[in-house]
């Protein structure tokens, strides 16, 4: 999990640098903000599961579900925060980054 994670961030400073290139640092900003909405979440998804399977009786499927509802819930806060509070924001650059982002772990599929 550690390394979608970090592919998730390393694809969102990717594109956050191609949008910065045509957007200028707005761009920049709202790419990794987009990217962040992704993967903040999916980190503390990960988190969770692994601090549930150090418990004695391991993860079970019910704190999987808890924690993708939360994971959810979290993503569209961000989302809905980025949107309000960032006045410059480029919308075409926060979408972009977080489909890339979302979609990361195809690369990882590829790999071996």
């Amino acid at each position: 999990m550690r390394r979608i994670v970090v592919l998730q961030f390393l694809v969102t400073l990717a594109v956050g640098a191609v949008a910065g290139w045509l957007a200028g640092w707005p761009g920049f900003w709202s790419a990794m903000l987009g990217g962040l909405c992704c993967v903040v979440p999916n980190a503390l998804f990960a988190l969770r599961l692994f601090v549930n399977t150090q418990k004695p009786g391991g993860a079970d499927p019910m704190s999987f579900f808890i924690g993708e509802f939360i994971k959810i819930a979290l993503t569209v806060a961000l989302l809905g925060a980025a949107g309000w509070l960032y006045r410059d924001l480029n919308w075409l650059a926060l979408i972009a980054a977080f489909i890339a982002a979302l979609k990361s772990y195809v690369i990882l599929l590829f790999r071996h």
